[in-house]
């Protein structure tokens, strides 16, 4: 079972909003991350017993790396220092995600440009050591987050 588009939209959004990171692309992006990831929140943990955790399929070591990166800006990372938290906290989980996408320098791509979005999330977030794709990043973003 998935989240529900419009309550999970909207979570991100005010996640982002809350912290001073909102735009349409970063809203769409976490949307597109979380349907590539996870399945749009199907799975909390990571099949086939990896480290990532939670919606956005974060592992622990990229976690570490971002609080320590962004801890000076957002001094609530101070006191969530265990990745396990992004399994049940998905609006923390919704801005360790979008941190990973803010230590990146290169903008992000349009909103409404889902192939950017795929190419962006694989180069920044997957990697190319990472198994996903940019079709099925598109795939996934069609299947759960594109409105009908």
């Amino acid at each position: 079972m998935s989240f529900d588009r419009a309550q999970f939209r909207d979570l991100v959004r005010r996640s982002l909003e809350r912290r001073g990171l909102h735009s349409r692309a970063a809203e769409n992006i976490l949307l597109g991350t979380a349907a590539q990831e996870s399945d749009f929140g199907t799975y909390l943990l990571q099949r086939g017993g990896g480290p990532a955790i939670g919606a956005f399929q974060m592992e622990p070591t990229t976690f570490d790396w971002l609080r320590g990166k962004f801890m000076p800006r957002f001094p609530e990372l101070v006191e969530r220092d265990k990745p396990g938290i992004m399994e049940w906290d998905l609006d923390f989980a919704c801005f360790m995600a979008r941190l990973r996408y803010a230590a990146n320098p290169e903008p992000l791509p349009p909103a409404q440009d889902v192939k950017a979005l795929g190419e962006y999330w694989k180069r920044i977030y997957n990697t190319i050591h990472g198994a996903g794709t940019v079709a099925q990043f598109m795939s996934a973003y069609a299947k759960y987050v594109k409105e009908t």
